[in-house]
């Protein structure tokens, strides 16, 4: 391919397969290793709510990523959008940002699936040793890398294989909890299990959102291909809410299944399988020691699945913004024969690596949230911000889904999204996300300043308004501020109008 040429992308993922792809991300390691933090959290099987909230906040942060992403149709989901929202003041300052931010946050989540493979891997070698542990898991992240060092263009039926398994994983934990179930164990509550003047109440609500908004990551995954979706507009906003709505279903079915199978309390012990493998317990006590082996095996090609499409498709985020300029150059460099981002892939597995080792070391809980943290500031956030910019700098850009209800769901994701972050030094302790997400994101700035020194962009070059989706909108389309123009309608100093790298 000639340097800077572009992809064509066929349109030819329709909803069903939209819906698919993010419920395969969705529904991976995250629910068998985080009901027992869920219950933790709430102190009782009271928990159940922080599914609830969980999917209420990405329904309604799921509503932000359809507008976007139906009006902006392009490959790069958040890249996209805040390149197009906030190019008007600062340049490419925020999707520089995000790429950034996303180099950390992504292995980090990968890393979460490393730690639920070592955890479930426990149940079927109890005498594991932490030393044996932390190898076995970074030999793990080893094989993933090693695995993706070469073409794959079996990709495709690799992971349609594994999805089957992550299916049959689920129905079976699924299946034996409910024909082994007691309401009793489910549904009885501790004393002021629902006190909402408690502060320990809220406390563990923002710490089960948490989780919860964790365990349903994965419902923006097409809004990533969106030059790939045909009808984007009709079909990414329906994806996003049938995918949530469908993995609320089993998530819920899965917890309460597991609240009827075994005691909660059994979930506080960190000794217990209950706390390292609920799903092998619930199926050790309703089918036997050999059904849970069987079934944590699967679990295990599940954990593994998890950390290799996540590995997979996280390293294209940096290498897609490097071809188009807006992150360093050498992340846009391909293999030479098999032509994967060495780079990033390396990049990314190392950073992985080293938020294995501290999860491990800490906690889990503590690993979620310092991902979730640094992906709230610069994507989270941002991404309400850009709605409402997108509809004021760009108003004659086709918007074939508008926000139902606006701006309510900006509103209702822009709590949910500052109880995470406020409350993420007060469920870590002695951990600091806050602090850490902070220091990420200045490091990046720093990052940036430094880039477009280099490069000869904003602010040490003019900015460059590229507004290639609201010059596809056709005739008529340009109402409002054309390209280049300030909130008055004459054109701000030091910009130029660019086309597409």
């Amino acid at each position: 391919m000639v340097p800077g040429q572009r992809v064509a992308f066929v349109r030819r993922i329709g909803l069903f397969q939209a819906t698919a792809i993010n419920m395969s991300q969705m529904c991976g390691i995250g629910p068998f290793v985080t009901i027992p933090l869920m219950v933790a959290a709430f102190g009782g099987p009271q928990a159940v709510i922080g599914f609830v909230a969980g999917a209420v906040l990405a329904l309604a942060d799921g509503l932000i990523w359809a507008e976007l992403g139906a009006s902006l149709p392009g490959a790069g989901g958040s890249y996209v959008y805040l390149r197009q929202a906030f190019q008007y003041r600062t340049g490419k300052l925020m999707p520089f940002l995000f790429v950034w931010t996303a180099m950390l946050f992504i292995p980090l989540a990968m890393a979460t699936g490393v730690i639920g493979f070592v955890q479930y891997l426990g149940y079927l070698w109890p005498d594991m040793t932490q030393t044996q542990g932390d190898l076995v898991g970074l030999g793990l992240i080893a094989v993933v890398v090693a695995l993706l060092w070469r073409g794959v263009e079996n990709i495709a039926r690799i992971t349609a294989v594994l999805w089957c398994v992550m299916i049959a994983s689920v129905a079976l934990v699924i299946i034996a909890a409910f024909t082994h179930f007691s309401p009793d164990r489910a549904f009885t509550y501790p004393e002021h299990a629902f006190d909402l003047t408690s502060h320990h109440f809220w406390t563990g609500f923002a710490a089960g959102l948490t989780i919860g908004i964790y365990d349903y990551g994965g419902y923006n995954t097409a809004a990533y291909m969106g030059a790939e979706i045909r009808n984007p507009g009709r079909t990414l906003p329906r994806a996003i809410v049938y995918s949530i709505l469908g993995i609320m279903t089993i998530y819920l079915l899965l917890q309460i299944g597991t609240l009827g199978v075994v005691d909660w309390r059994e979930m506080l012990d960190p000794g217990s399988a209950a706390a390292t493998s609920v799903a092998s317990a619930v199926l050790e006590k309703t089918w036997g020691v050999g059904a849970a082996n069987v079934v944590t095996v699967l679990i295990l090609v599940t954990a593994f699945a998890s950390v290799f499409t996540g590995l997979l498709g996280g390293s294209r985020v940096p290498y897609d913004a490097a071809r188009e300029r807006v992150f360093f150059r050498p992340f846009g460099t391909l293999h030479p024969r098999y032509r994967f981002p060495v780079l990033p892939l390396v990049t990314m597995g190392l950073i992985g690596a080293v938020g294995y080792l501290i999860g491990r070391h800490t906690d889990l809980a503590t690993l979620i949230q310092l991902l979730l943290t640094v992906m709230v500031i610069v994507q989270a956030l941002a991404q309400i911000v850009a709605v409402t910019v997108l509809r004021r700098r760009q108003p004659g850009l086709r918007r074939p889904y508008r926000m139902w209800l606006y701006p309510l769901p900006s509103l209702v994701a822009l709590v949910g999204w500052l109880v995470i972050y406020g409350y993420a030094d007060e469920n870590s302790p002695g951990r600091h996300p806050i602090e850490w997400s902070l220091a990420w994101v200045g490091a990046g700035c720093v990052a940036f300043v430094l880039w477009a020194a280099y490069e000869k962009q904003w602010p040490f070059g003019p900015r460059e308004i590229s507004e290639e989706y609201l010059r596809d909108a056709g005739p008529g389309a340009a109402t409002g501020a054309g390209p280049g123009t300030g909130t008055d309608g004459e054109a701000d100093p030091g910009t130029r109008e660019t086309t597409p790298a």
